[in-house]
């Protein structure tokens, strides 16, 4: 210890000592005057009126309270000599991860594909980087941002499944433009510093050019494939082939890649089984090397060390020992094991917002909590429609008047059977956005699905004519059957022949009563009471073609994907009008 060094860190808390003083000394005075009872009885009188036993436990807790409040101030105050080495500020360090989604990422020479680990890769790196802030762009042809630079890694691994090839506008590797794109975002972020991940199997363009405009940004990348390459499967079928109708197999060129990284100021990394690609690729992005001597300095700064709260350790027992009743009891809760601590409020509210707070519980699929939590109206409906509370999600929706939000307001009318008003949302949404692939392709499933149960809505009330005539038959048959059936058996024969021709599915109801039939076009426009008919007709169908319904449903899509295509489409117009 250097008395030198010795001084208060928070000296103004010395002035307390002040009034603390007055208070112990006004005290003691009103103790040795023998309190209030020397100022009404004689002094010679007072040993016999006092009781000498509570004089002493008062002098007690008087003494004890005084040093207590003494040893506090002197706390608050901060007694200390020594210094602290403590970090200036938490790590910001920026990373921006650059996501090739061209057809050769589907690759099959590393299974599932290419395309499959890279976005694992992306999770790990996710999971594994603790701090700083981290941004997720891809690029074909063209570079699209999906999440800007964010510390919430939440956001952007729940965007990770709808990253697939064919929501990109054009196909196409223009690397080039990923890095631009990353450039941009980088420094609308005021980071001077940053690093550019690159996540790719290959490169088409001379990106060197790049290179003056880093300007402290380095790029790494991490390669996908392997040297041998594997065939490229398309979703219509088939393979993917080059100009000359071969095959196509892209391979993997780690030299070409490696040669890039280092003029780029990076390092070149091929993806392995295991995350030792990834712990290498963080340990050169978050600790680079140091320039010089005094970076290992970087980031720290001497402060004095508090000794205050030593203090506070003479200052407890002090303060237990001013309980007189029951201090034998007290001691024994310092033994004794605790509960678990249950808070009514909720932490995250300190730091969350509502919307924020119900992000989470959605992404847990505690939707009910969630639809609770939101204050945005659309997500709001969005978690009341994952609960599968179809008719709030659809009253939430009725205010939406959005491309969108008439799509959303559709798929809940369609999950409630409510054909026609889905109908009118579907062409809602089309309205506004002509080009909405979702809409159109649930506004056929709809039609198709009204036109399937207004087929076996006519199928019922048909068979219940039938079964009406037939009863009918059956009551003359009966009266005039004993006749008939000695004096004319052919014509009998002849009749059920003829009965069977009027109504042919008489004679085979098992086997075509449930079978799916070919929807023709109808002109009939939709009614105000075809909801309702619509519906009855639906209650009234067997288990089968129930089953057969909710298929036609579960067709709808809920596909997270279309947003981000339909984003980047409209993105790619904009630019080819500017």
């Amino acid at each position: 210890m250097n008395w030198a060094d010795f001084h208060f860190i928070r000296p103004y808390w010395l002035l307390a000592l002040i009034p603390a003083l007055a208070v112990i000394i006004f005290s003691v005075r009103r103790k040795l005057n023998k309190g209030e009872w020397a100022t009404v009885c004689d002094a010679d009188l007072l040993p016999f009126i006092l009781e000498e036993g509570k004089g002493q436990q008062s002098q007690w807790f008087l003494g004890t309270l005084s040093v207590a409040a003494l040893l506090s101030i002197m706390a608050l105050a901060g007694p200390t000599w020594d210094r602290l080495e403590t970090p200036v500020f938490k790590s910001d360090a920026a990373l921006v991860i650059a996501l090739d989604l061209s057809q050769t990422m589907n690759a099959s020479d590393i299974q599932p594909s290419r395309l499959s680990r890279a976005r694992y890769k992306i999770a790990d790196i996710l999971r594994q980087r603790k701090e700083g802030v981290t941004a997720l762009i891809v690029y074909s042809a063209d570079a699209y941002t999906v999440t800007p630079l964010t510390s919430d890694v939440a956001t952007i691994e729940n965007q990770l499944q709808a990253l697939k090839s064919n929501i990109m506008p054009r196909q196409g590797k223009n690397t080039e433009s990923a890095i631009a794109l990353a450039i941009q975002l980088l420094q609308q972020a005021g980071q001077k510093q940053g690093n550019i991940f690159l996540i790719t199997d290959g490169i088409k363009r001379n990106v060197e050019g790049l290179k003056d405009h880093l300007k402290g940004y380095k790029v790494s990348i991490l390669g996908v494939g392997t040297a041998g390459g594997g065939p490229v499967k398309l979703a219509s079928g088939g393979f993917l082939k080059n100009t000359s109708g071969d095959i196509l197999v892209p391979k993997l060129n780690a030299q070409e890649l490696a040669s890039l990284a280092r003029k780029l100021g990076g390092t070149y990394i091929t993806t392995t089984a295991n995350d030792s690609d990834i712990k290498q690729l963080l340990s050169s992005i978050d600790r680079p090397a140091a320039d010089s001597k005094n970076d290992e300095n970087n980031g720290l700064i001497e402060q004095w060390n508090d000794r205050g709260v030593w203090l506070l350790l003479w200052v407890l027992p002090l303060a237990a020992l001013s309980f007189r009743k029951g201090l034998l009891i007290i001691s024994f809760l310092f033994i004794l094991p605790l509960p678990e601590t249950s808070y009514a409020y909720d932490w995250n509210a300190l730091w969350l917002n509502n919307n924020q707070q119900a992000q989470q519980l959605f992404h847990d699929k505690k939707f009910e909590q969630a639809a609770e939590q939101f204050d945005s109206v659309e997500w709001k409906a969005a978690a009341e429609y994952k609960a599968g509370r179809y008719q709030q999600a659809a009253d939430l929706l009725k205010g939406v008047e959005t491309a969108d939000g008439f799509y959303n307001l559709g798929n809940s009318y369609a999950q409630l059977g409510q054909f026609d008003k889905a109908e009118q949302a579907y062409k809602k949404s089309l309205s506004l956005e002509p080009t909405h692939e979702d809409a159109q392709h649930n506004l056929k499933v709809v039609e198709k699905a009204k036109k399937e149960a207004q087929h076996q809505g006519d199928q019922q009330s048909e068979k219940n004519q039938q079964g009406d005539q037939s009863s009918e038959n059956t009551e003359e048959g009966n009266q005039q059957g004993e006749e008939q059936h000695k004096d004319k058996p052919k014509n009998t024969e002849g009749s059920t022949n003829e009965s069977a021709k009027q109504n042919p599915q008489q004679g085979k109801p098992s086997s075509d009563e449930n079978a799916p039939t070919a929807l023709s076009d109808i002109d009939n426009k939709p009614s105000e009471n075809n909801d309702n008919q619509h519906q009855a007709a639906i209650n009234k169908l067997s288990e089968e073609e129930q089953q057969a319904a909710e298929q036609w449903l579960n067709r709808i899509q809920d596909d997270p994907a279309g947003l981000l295509k339909r984003k980047f489409k409209y993105q790619y117009g904009q630019r080819q009008r500017d």
